[in-house]
């Protein structure tokens, strides 16, 4: 019986006209097609996702996302080989029933995700993508990397950006851990969206509850605010209207890194 099984396996391994992943590291190519898919070309871009929270370990469907990326690509013109990230992002809880937007549980404050930047840079580095992290503003301002575990493949015409992230880090509301996925699947040109598949281990939204969550979102590629779905637009119009686009340029980061009671200059 074992051997039928390993011959089983074997042959799933070698059907003809399979094409395996290929690759692992980068290379310049690589890295242009990371930063055009991800970032674009320099005009704002936007990532629509749709997911589900689960409580964990029993798997029970507590609430659905909704929400969006933002960004704008900044290139040094100095090294072709650094690229800066302009964007923000804001997430939605809303009911796993009737998809509304989830304003409190139990009496709780729903708490929903509004970043108001993310400043990323991306260094090519021999064979490795580094990126670095910048968030928050005041003593919350926060500094990750250089991160590079992320690793790229093709399979066909597609190219796979799989990059692990493992958070483990104090906060002045204590010990902060968690563990996400990030999966890119890039089309070639003009035949299908871009796309990307994220998981989360961690904590529970407090107003959720205790205990620890699985959050699973897909993304896909759109080209501008408008080609968002209605939901995110009436999010915008009420809730998040900083979000409309990602920043303008390093200044309005920097602004947006102070303290929130610094004086104005």
């Amino acid at each position: 019986m074992r051997r039928i099984v390993i011959s089983v396996v074997v042959g799933l391994l070698v059907v003809p006209g399979m094409v395996m992943a290929e690759g692992g590291g980068f290379d310049e190519e690589l890295f242009e097609v990371f930063l055009k898919a991800r970032v674009g070309t320099g005009e704002p871009i936007y990532w629509f996702s749709i997911g589900e929270v689960y409580s964990y370990p029993d798997g029970a469907l507590l609430a659905r996302m909704e929400g969006f990326d933002t960004a704008r690509l900044v290139r040094d013109e100095s090294d072709p080989h650094t690229a800066f990230q302009l964007s923000r992002k804001t997430f939605t809880y809303r009911d796993a029933e009737t998809n509304e937007v989830i304003r409190e549980v139990d009496g709780k404050p729903a708490s929903h995700i509004k970043y108001p930047y993310q400043y990323i840079t991306y260094k090519l580095v021999d064979d490795r993508m580094q990126t670095f992290v910048e968030q928050g503003s005041g003593a919350r301002l926060r500094k990750l990397g250089p991160a590079e575990e992320m690793v790229a493949r093709r399979v066909g015409d597609v190219v796979f950006f799989s990059a692990p992230l493992f958070l483990n880090f104090e906060t002045p509301r204590g010990k902060y851990e968690a563990f996400e996925h990030y999966d890119f699947f890039i089309q070639p040109d003009g035949s299908a969206p871009n796309q990307l598949s994220w998981i989360r281990y961690g904590d529970l939204p407090p107003f959720l509850g205790p205990g620890k969550t699985i959050i699973h979102l897909v993304s896909w590629r759109v080209e501008s605010f408008d080609a968002l779905p209605d939901t995110m637009k009436e999010w915008v119009k009420t809730d998040a209207q900083l979000w409309r686009e990602p920043p303008k340029d390093m200044e309005e980061i920097r602004e947006l890194q102070k303290p929130k009671d610094a004086p104005a200059k």
